[in-house]
């Protein structure tokens, strides 16, 4: 578990950096529908760094790309986490 933690902490920035950015609307509009649902702003940063982690990882291990359909869609199932 302290590996996840700090795995989640690493990925803070990217998570900050895609709240921010116009490519990545779907990351704020998962935070925003989240928050609006109740849940805390930092609790769901942590949610979308998971949904992120569990993407890079299935990258390493399929050996392929960032799927950003893949991202979207963990992102869109929140607050349930991806089982990793």
């Amino acid at each position: 578990m302290f590996e996840e933690e700090n795995l989640v902490k690493n990925l803070m920035p990217a998570v900050e950096q895609q709240l921010e950015s116009e490519q990545t609307p779907f990351v704020k509009e998962a935070l925003l529908r989240l928050v609006k649902g109740g849940e805390e702003e930092s609790e769901v940063k942590m949610m979308i760094a998971l949904c992120l982690a569990d993407e890079s990882n299935r990258m390493f291990i399929d050996k392929r790309g960032f799927d950003l359909v893949r991202y979207k869609s963990l992102l869109d199932s929140l607050p349930d986490l991806p089982e990793g």
